[in-house]
């Protein structure tokens, strides 16, 4: 099962059910309302990680506990639900950043990233701000899709995978970004491969250092 990064941001990409659920969702975790959260996410595990939509702050669950001071026990259950410690609010908190700031440390032993893999910090944002142009190149120049409803994928979570690859769907592409590191430390390498299904010979391999960007394949798919 792919593992994916959600980059829908505005309510208006999703069809008025699916918004629902995320607004339960998003309402619950920030009210503390943990029995409804995980009765959301029973339903809909894919939705771990998901920020309201809409909203400026992009506190997924896992930074709403962080920010309420949950039990330790409701920030494990999410974390083995797949919360990631790693995933960014919009001020660049991560959810022990977020504990720590409002001083709730029995939190922060839970909330500490435990990385499978190693990249310099960085070499990552590096790669990351070169995946992000590749990313604009195709769905604002090429495909005519408005990026700023999008959510663009951070890398940092993918060290926390035991197999660091995720797949970032584009609405109105029909298709989207496939992307994992291929190599880690100084010589961190991210291949990206992305293509639309309606439009034959649509994919791009290109292969991401913090040096640059290749395109090593085209036409595929």
């Amino acid at each position: 099962m792919d593992v994916v990064w959600d980059g829908v941001r505005c309510a208006e990409q999703l069809r008025q059910q699916a918004a629902l659920v995320r607004h339960s969702l998003a309402d619950a975790a920030k009210t503390g309302d943990w029995a409804q959260v995980f009765d959301v996410l029973s339903a809909h595990s894919d939705l771990v990680n998901v920020t309201r939509l809409d909203g400026p702050s992009l506190y997924a669950p896992l930074h709403q506990a962080a920010h309420g001071g949950a039990p330790v026990a409701i920030a494990q259950r999410l974390i083995d639900m797949g919360a990631w410690r790693t995933l960014q609010n919009a001020r660049g908190e991560r959810p022990v950043d977020v504990a720590e700031r409002r001083g709730h440390r029995q939190l922060l032993d839970i909330l500490a990233p435990r990385c499978k893999h190693s990249v310099p910090l960085g070499i990552l944002l590096r790669i990351q701000g070169l995946f992000h142009d590749v990313i604009r190149g195709r769905i604002v120049r090429e495909f005519k899709l408005p990026e700023q409803e999008l959510r663009l994928p951070e890398l940092e979570p993918l060290l926390e995978l035991d197999l660091p690859e995720m797949w970032f769907p584009v609405p109105g592409m029909y298709g989207g970004f496939r992307f994992r590191i291929d190599q880690t430390g100084v010589n961190a390498t991210l291949i990206s491969e992305s293509w639309s299904r309606v439009v034959d010979g649509s994919g791009h391999r290109h292969l991401i250092t913090s040096e640059g960007t290749k395109l090593v394949e085209e036409g595929f798919v």
